[in-house]
């Protein structure tokens, strides 16, 4: 029965290095990973690889359950996915599997508490930024990109791939500062 790991973060400025770690001592023989929000399943590519690729008796694992997913529905939904396709999800931390009839109930809970945990997180910080923004010290989010140097190496004749590559970001983002 293979299992097959999937990382996430979701910005290129965290480190996958500690799921990945994870994956591997558990004896995920192949392991996908990427660096996007788990807020919806869009643009999530690692993702929709690896659920087609689950054969009967296969295991889906990850290190805990918001990698999946931050909203119930999108982690119940490739709960399913995986079911119907005949392989189980197991979250290591805390350790559940669908393999058993438990572990359906106390993913359907988690989801939502992890659901419920993205919200009180985006609640206190529109809270913050509105306080900020009364004492006159909000300036808005620290651009992650060096937008300069994007435009450098467009001025130099270096494409968008070349351009996504060196930054460390996506081939989009290049286009939108563009």
């Amino acid at each position: 029965m293979p299992r097959i790991g999937y990382a996430r973060v979701s910005t290129i400025d965290q480190d996958l290095d500690v799921q990945l770690v994870r994956l591997k001592a558990e004896g995920c023989a192949i392991v996908r990973s990427e660096k996007i929000s788990g807020a919806s399943r869009d643009g999530r590519a690692e993702l929709a690889t690896v659920l087609p690729f689950l054969r009967p008796g296969d295991e889906l694992v990850v290190t805990r359950l918001d990698r999946l997913g931050r909203e119930t529905r999108d982690v119940l939904n490739v709960v399913h996915e995986a079911e119907q396709l005949g392989a189980s999800v197991t979250v290591l931390d805390p350790h559940v599997s669908t393999r058993g009839e438990m572990g359906h109930v106390v993913l359907t809970v988690l989801g939502m508490v992890a659901q419920m945990e993205r919200r009180f997180i985006k609640e206190r910080q529109r809270e913050g930024i509105a306080r900020a923004k009364g004492v006159g010290v909000y300036t808005g989010g620290q651009r992650r990109l060096d937008r300069e140097r994007l435009r450098a190496l467009h001025a130099a004749g270096h494409g968008p791939s070349v351009i996504a590559a060196t930054l460390g970001c996506s081939r989009m983002h290049v286009y939108r500062i563009l």
